[in-house]
């Protein structure tokens, strides 16, 4: 009997760690698709020099894939409808691999932009369906640490993305860095193929839940301070290997070292915000909302030498690194019964943000200058301080409110 009973555990414990391994392939998947969607912003300079082209037509790189990113995340949940979502998956990372592999021996900016569309279309569909996953792998009292590691494979390829990008780009040139990710993509898929189980689904998501969910003031609140932080940020970070070397005389040979600082900063603000988050959120986003403002406007300000760009650059990787996750949280605490769908908002208006901040900072690094685009920026996450207040004010008038006496029976 004791025998059969140990079999049982054992049996019960692999099934546990083979449902972990599962939301670590997911992860995976969403860690390729935004560290591909990063990569240009380490490899800007080189890309435009080598493309014959400006640093501000070379942020088109970034803007064009998040543009499309925003239009397909909600289209992807929809079309989806019954299909199993293994296969989904599977199918984006195929296609991921193959964007990195054009973009690799792309011989023109517009052979490299056509490769970028694809990434756009990658990065919707990935990251909406992959938000939703969570519940179907894992018990029900871990399914909130299952989505923090699925949505963790964003927040960490937001930071590492790029100054991996750089290191490889800075030993091998830019076009090896897109070679490796093609192979990492194709390594993913290969894990996801074997890892995952068939996800078939019983329901379709339908346009009226999305119509539902964007009228309700506290999606609201939550899509417009993720515009206004990821926009700021953007406008400003996409050119931060410019800005080291322009701004703060940085040279070359540093730029990776100090990038991978940046993302060491990022993950430690993850980690730093996700403490906290799940207890705090509006008091998370308020401290967010003035730590990006800070050191954006900090860098214009204070970064015109290598300590300053240095330090500055670490502090702004802190304060970014906790956007991903502290918005999140926001957002499933907002539509608890719609995760799916405030999931696939969420990406939407991130990528919008991501787009329309880049474009805006290439246009006006373009026609006036890097610092000048540092203090342009700041002033979204000095508007997004509003809207976490507003946050803030919104979950604690919801905790405050009275619950209901519970009937006596007579």
């Amino acid at each position: 009997m004791e025998d059969v009973e140990q079999q049982a555990h054992q049996r019960r414990g692999l099934d546990r760690n083979q449902s972990w391994v599962r939301v670590y392939a997911v992860a995976l998947s969403t860690f390729s698709v935004v560290t591909t969607e990063m990569l240009p912003v380490g490899l800007m300079t080189p890309m435009a020099e080598a493309l014959g082209t400006s640093v501000g037509v070379a942020g088109l790189t970034l803007s064009v894939p998040a543009i499309l990113a925003a239009l397909f995340a909600p289209i992807a949940v929809l079309a989806a409808g019954g299909m199993d979502r293994r296969c989904i998956l599977a199918g984006l990372l195929l296609l991921l691999t193959i964007a990195n592999v054009t973009s690799a021996l792309a011989p023109t900016m517009g052979w490299l932009l056509a490769a970028r569309v694809i990434v756009g279309f990658c990065m919707g569909g990935i990251w909406a369906i992959a938000g939703g996953l969570a519940p179907r792998l894992v018990s029900e009292r871990s399914i909130g640490l299952a989505t923090a590691i699925i949505f963790g494979g964003v927040a960490a390829a937001s930071v590492l993305g790029v100054p991996i990008g750089a290191a490889i780009g800075d030993f091998a040139g830019w076009r090896a860095a897109f070679g490796a990710m093609a192979v990492f993509s194709a390594l993913v898929l290969v894990v996801n193929l074997g890892t995952l189980p068939e996800l078939p689904v019983s329901a379709s998501v339908r346009v009226r839940q999305f119509r539902d969910q964007i009228v309700r003031l506290p999606i609201q609140l939550g899509l417009v301070t993720t515009f206004l932080f990821v926009a700021g940020h953007f406008m400003a970070y996409t050119f931060v290997r410019p800005l080291l070397q322009n701004t703060s005389g940085i040279g070359v040979e540093w730029i990776g070292v100090l990038l991978f600082a940046y993302g060491v900063a990022g993950i430690a603000g993850n980690f730093l915000c996700g403490n906290v988050v799940s207890r705090h959120t509006g008091g998370a986003l308020i401290a967010i909302a003035v730590a990006l403002t800070t050191t954006i406007s900090g860098f214009a300000l204070l970064g015109d030498t290598p300590m300053g760009g240095t330090l500055i650059l670490v502090l702004w990787g802190i304060a970014y690194g906790g956007v991903s996750v502290g918005l999140q949280t926001w957002m499933m605490k907002a539509a608890p019964s719609a995760i799916e769908v405030a999931t696939a908002l969420f990406v939407s208006t991130f990528n919008i943000g991501i787009a329309l901040g880049s474009l805006a900072g290439g246009q006006i690094v373009d026609r006036f200058d890097l610092p000048t685009n540092l203090l342009s920026a700041a002033v979204l996450p000095a508007l997004g301080l509003l809207f976490a207040v507003a946050i803030h004010r919104h979950a604690a008038s919801i905790a405050n409110r009275p619950t209901a006496a519970p009937a006596t029976s007579r």
